[in-house]
């Protein structure tokens, strides 16, 4: 029995003796890749760096392109006793950067290449490429850098910047390199994934004397680069340069919205600034240009900003309380015995109070909302119908993010029972502290983009789609991505959309817009004016609005920060957008060179009483040209002022929260 376990397990190790015999036999007499190595020295790794997918708009319009480069990296331990002074004659560099940038390859890693020098031009790289035999340890691989024939969009597009040595420690599976572009901001980091496409691998065999003896192994373990995907946007670029366009000399934003779908049609935060200046060689220069800008223009103010919403909020506080019955589209309150002020217009019923942004109105609309329980003490009874307004809101959007397709959007603020515990302590605060929020003031918050949605779901009376910027991803864009497609219901019945929408046509056409500066022949226009209050400075032009009145094709919200009225600045540059959006061309030329012509130091002088001289317009500037001057700050004026400017866009300074409009 123990003989027979013996030589079963002596003709194992027998067995496997011979099989490693027989691979060892193979490997060096019968096939040749050891012995080919040996012969010319060493493996070339060489990384194919794909090209990253370009954004088009809704129409196929270029956004986003790529420019061939050369990207040079260095290997230190295959540095030896090259010529540094003719070295940085070659590439026009000094030796300060020669040796502090070898220093820091070295740190990272005497054995694996590093970054040396960035986009060489397609022209420097056949200048050189002959003399580099001279420079062993120098190598170079195909890059490019991003480039926007647009140039539009900075905030939305993003931008495209080296790996962050935080972020390439991080990997849990190791793709990029040192050095490596990856997305940093806006869109080009909202979908790097698809963007940067998958890079490729050729392995080269090389002699001792660094020339190339052919693909090792027939090329049977290179891999090929593929190509990013593109994104096909949703974006109209021919509306948001209009609003470019419309907003020199001023600080704002605006955003529009295709109401059935979700889709942005625009996206502009104001001032802007080139996206093609931070792209390329001169990124860190313009970056810190544009960070110290004392006008923030890499802050995104449509999906990241904090602005109280004013009197767009009254349309949110209309339809809570149709739904609750608190109100009827008939009911009547005076403009009196409130404590905000009217703006001096007749009393009337929620059409004419929409109509004309009455502020007692509203007041009485929520304090009916506040006081519609049976609970009689107003401490305890201001906490159970805060909760249920609150819930009613929050369907709108508010107070949470919607869910657009960028990786920086805030939730703003919707104040609820727990907030206010905290502020005044439980059974401690009752409607009287609160009353600020019956016009869109005190403690609530939410960005631009919430605005338009709900611009957007007044349109489709009583829903929205995720908004997005992104339609489709591929070569062939076809396809809504499937989160982009969640529809979200308010809860409110379509026929209290109705009760609040005439008054919205009406305050375009005869109401708090005026002068005729909403007005679009053969389109109707349903809008609401706002004008949000400030801690510091004027207060802000704020105008939601949709058209046509029927089967809806684009919601709106504009803001223009310290321009006053709702009505005077924000509304023409919404209707112009509307405009050229339906009709393709903007046929108010009047009310389109006047927006191009006003700044808020224009608006200001005219406030204070003053005449402005002159009017300073915003012009990005050619990169191909930079100067000192980061071109998002007003430059040469473009013409006088006319004496016939009327003050109509001027609101009247009134106390406390009487300001909203």
């Amino acid at each position: 029995m123990f003989q027979d376990r013996k030589q079963i397990i002596l003709s194992f190790f027998f067995l496997v003796c011979t099989i490693y015999a027989l691979r060892l036999f193979y490997l060096q007499v019968i096939d040749d890749t050891y012995h080919t190595i040996g012969s010319t020295g060493a493996l070339k790794k060489e990384v194919q760096i794909p090209l990253r997918g370009q954004i088009y708009d809704r129409n196929g319009k270029l956004l986003v392109a790529n420019v061939d480069v050369y990207d040079m990296y260095v290997t230190p331990y295959k540095v030896k006793q090259i010529d540094t002074t003719t070295f940085c004659r070659l590439f026009n560099i000094t030796r300060s950067y020669f040796d502090s940038t070898m220093t820091i390859a070295k740190s990272y890693s005497r054995n694996r290449a590093t970054l040396f020098l960035r986009q060489l031009s397609k022209e420097d790289y056949a200048r050189v490429a002959d003399a580099m035999v001279s420079f062993p340890g120098f190598t170079f691989e195909l890059s490019f850098f991003r480039t926007y024939p647009a140039r539009t969009m900075a905030n939305a597009l993003g931008y495209i910047g080296e790996i962050s040595k935080k972020a390439h420690e991080a990997q849990e599976v190791e793709y990029y390199r040192s050095g490596d572009y990856v997305g940093i901001t806006g869109l080009e980091k909202q979908y790097e994934m698809d963007l940067r496409g998958r890079r490729g691998v050729k392995f080269t065999m090389m002699n001792v004397h660094g020339e190339n003896k052919g693909s090792y192994s027939n090329g049977e373990y290179d891999t090929l680069a593929v190509i990013g995907k593109n994104l096909f946007t949703t974006v109209d670029v021919e509306v948001q340069q209009l609003a470019d366009s419309l907003f020199q000399g001023k600080t704002g934003c605006a955003v529009a919205i295709e109401p059935t779908t979700g889709e942005i049609l625009a996206m502009g935060s104001y001032p802007y600034y080139d996206p093609n200046m931070l792209s390329g060689k001169q990124f860190s220069k313009y970056f810190k240009e544009l960070y110290k800008n004392p006008d923030k223009p890499l802050n995104d103010r449509v999906a990241t900003g904090f602005f109280r919403p004013g009197s767009t909020f009254k349309l949110v506080q209309s339809l809570v309380a149709l739904q609750l019955g608190s109100i009827t589209p008939q009911t009547f309150f005076a403009c009196g015995n409130a404590p905000v002020k009217c703006h001096g217009h007749p009393s009337g019923d929620l059409h004419n109070a929409v109509r004309y942004s009455c502020n007692p109105y509203f007041y009485h609309v929520f304090r009916k909302t506040m006081s519609a329980t049976p609970e009689t003490n107003p401490f305890k009874a201001a906490p159970i119908m805060l909760s249920k307004w609150h819930d009613m809101v929050e369907k709108f959007g508010y107070g949470q993010k919607l869910g657009i397709d960028l990786p920086s959007e805030s939730s703003g603020l919707l104040p609820d029972v727990k907030y206010y515990d905290k502020r005044y302590g439980s059974n401690q605060w009752k409607f009287s502290n609160i009353y600020s929020l019956s016009i869109g003031e005190g403690e609530i918050s939410v960005n631009m983009l919430k605005m338009a949605n709900l611009a957007a779901t007044i349109a489709n009376r009583g829903y929205w789609v995720t908004p997005h910027l992104v339609r489709g991803v591929g070569q062939n864009g076809k396809g809504v991505l499937p989160e982009h497609r969640e529809v979200h219901r308010t809860d409110i019945e379509p026929r209290h959309f109705e009760a609040i929408i005439g008054g919205m046509q009406d305050a375009v056409e005869r109401g708090t817009v005026g002068g005729g500066a909403g007005i679009v022949e053969g389109i109707e226009i349903c809008g609401k004016t706002g004008t949000s209050q400030n801690k510091k400075g004027k207060d802000n032009s704020i105008f939601i609005a949709f058209a046509p009145r029927y089967n809806p094709k684009i919601a709106i919200a504009v803001m223009v920060q310290n321009a006053g009225f709702g009505g005077s600045v924000a509304a023409p540059i919404a209707t112009l957008m509307i405009e050229k959006y339906l009709k393709r061309k903007i046929e108010r030329t009047d009310i389109k060179e006047r927006m191009l012509n006003l700044s808020i130091k224009t608006v200001e002088a005219m406030a204070a009483g003053g005449a402005a001289k002159t009017i300073p317009v915003i012009k990005p500037e050619s990169i191909s040209k930079p100067t000192s001057k980061v071109p998002v700050a007003p430059t040469k004026p473009k013409k006088e002022v006319e004496t016939s400017v009327k003050t109509t866009f001027i609101k009247p300074k009134e106390e406390n929260l009487n300001k909203t409009k």
